[in-house]
């Protein structure tokens, strides 16, 4: 596949419109505006340097991507942007640079054409790469970030600050890769790109080009996705040699491999909640990407080297082939291509099998460690939390001390108050009132007797009384029969005188 096809699926770098490229300045806090552009709002930590420039490259008004560029190496350390979607179409190449780059004080603070620029700043090239540095060099301007930001390109703007020297062919399998891993891994994964950010960069060689502009060694790609709940993060890298392939590692990888050991993601993007499943699903259609790009190397790689004597026969002049001859090369090469082939897909069998064994040892390996670290950490916060606890009531002992010897003083005070008002209120009744309440018992068993002896008499008087009441009235009821008698004799006896 020419270099045309997977330019115009790449995009490159074009922009709608006029570019503007803002240098951050060194006392705003992160990228400015283009914060937006990094995990959290949070740039990569531990990249910084006093030869790095920032930069926020924007478009008609509204921030595209951000871009860190040292200017020791003339290159980009790394871009930062989202997902982006492809666009529709080719777009005419324009070259800029930035002037600020090599001089903070000029007035042009957009990108522009390096002519104009050269007319204003006089130390032009100084920090940053200019067009002429890769004329007759074997190099191309390469981009780090070669997604579109348009649907629809009318002027493309290609930035010197988002481009390092890399071959035709590496250029064009870096690409190539870029958009495979975009199209069929990373968005699709990712809730279709809305929360999926993106860094590329380049860490530099020990080669430069015209004693400038260092060539990459290895160019890398982190990839983080947001998306809640269902998140991942993953890492590429693909050196600079035409037959290397791209290979995926792990961020944390990723990061140890990169000078000073940086942080990318804040919080490695969600660690802790990172979707394990889509991170296979994303690791099986790499897979598939880089199956891709070994086919494709093997077709456009140059046929083995001759032995030296296939050249000594070149040299001799020889006769035309017969026809048996040329018969038995066809049927020969009819009966070894089965087996050609065979071998072939047994290589590509046995080289899936040993890195899917690969991939299933170290997620295996992942998992015990996660779930030893998983263990350790809780161990070590049960075991904290335990001597916090116990450091809390040995404090708290002294106090709880102090506290009952209060309330047991307090009881005492109270118990003194009580017997002191019982001596008060014993002191304060009269003498005599004592001396009575102190004779009570005696005056009481000495009354015994008399009121004994009251009651006896009592007793006795009642009985007489009864007694007396009873021969009152049985002598008033005779001396009343005797009255009544008495009157009825009367009358008998003068009734009888009178008839006498």
């Amino acid at each position: 596949m020419g270099s045309a096809r997977w330019l115009a699926l790449g995009g490159l770098l074009a922009l709608a419109g006029l570019l503007e490229g803002r240098r951050v300045g060194e006392e705003e806090a992160g990228f400015a505006e283009c914060d937006r552009f990094f995990y959290a709002g949070r740039p990569p930590a531990g990249l910084a340097a006093d030869s790095h420039v920032k930069i926020c490259q924007r478009c008609e008004g509204a921030e595209r991507f951000a871009t860190l560029f040292s200017t020791r190496h003339r290159i980009p350390v790394f871009s930062a942007f989202r997902a982006p979607r492809p666009a529709s179409g080719g777009a005419e190449q324009r070259w800029l640079v930035e002037p600020q780059v090599d001089d903070p004080n000029s007035s042009l603070v957009e990108v522009t054409d390096e002519v104009e620029a050269a007319a204003s700043v006089d130390s032009l090239g100084s920090k940053q790469a200019v067009n002429a540095d890769y004329l007759d060099s074997g190099y191309q301007r390469g981009q780090l970030f070669p997604f579109p930001l348009n649907s629809d390109p009318q002027v493309a703007a290609f930035t010197l600050t988002n481009s390092a020297p890399m071959s035709q062919s590496f250029q064009d399998r870096w690409y190539m890769n870029l958009n495979s891993l975009m199209d069929r891994a990373l968005r699709p994964h990712c809730g279709n790109g809305d929360d999926l950010y993106l860094l590329a960069g380049a860490v530099p060689s020990d080669y430069k080009i015209k004693d400038k502009v260092t060539v990459p060694a290895f160019i890398w790609l982190a990839a983080c996705c947001a998306v809640p709940g269902g998140g991942w993060a993953m890492g590429f890298i693909k050196h600079t040699q035409d037959s290397d392939i791209i290979e995926d590692v792990m961020v944390k990888d990723l990061e140890k491999l990169l000078p000073s050991n940086p942080q990318l993601f804040q919080n490695n993007c969600g660690e802790t909640e990172q979707d394990t499943e889509k991170m296979k699903k994303i690791l099986e259609m790499v897979n598939q990407v880089q199956d891709e790009e070994r086919m494709v190397q093997s077709q456009e790689s140059p046929s083995p080297l001759a032995s030296p004597r296939s050249e000594r026969a070149a040299l001799v002049p020889q006769e035309p082939p017969g026809e048996a001859s040329s018969f038995l090369r066809k049927l020969m090469g009819f009966i070894a291509t089965p087996f050609v082939k065979l071998f072939q897909l047994i290589y590509y069998l046995v080289v899936a099998i040993l890195k899917n064994i690969v991939y299933l040892l170290w997620y295996v390996i992942k998992q015990v460690i996660n779930g030893i670290e998983s263990c350790l950490y809780r161990l070590g916060l049960a075991t904290f939390s335990y001597f916090v606890a116990i450091g809390e009531e040995l404090v708290n002992i002294p106090w709880k001390v102090l506290k009952v010897m209060g309330k047991v003083i307090r009881a005492v005070l109270r118990i003194l108050c009580c017997l002191l008002k019982t001596v008060c209120r014993i002191l304060s009744i009269p003498v005599r009132v004592l001396v009575d309440v102190a004779t009570f018992p005696m005056y009481t068993l000495g009354a015994i007797p008399i009121v004994c002896k009251d009651i006896a008499v009592g007793l006795g008087g009642t009985i007489s009384l009864i007694f007396d009441t009873a021969f009152g009235t049985m002598g008033g009821l005779f001396q009343i029969i005797f009255s009544i008698f008495k009157r009825v004799g009367y009358k008998v006896t003068f009734d009888n005188s009178g008839e006498l």
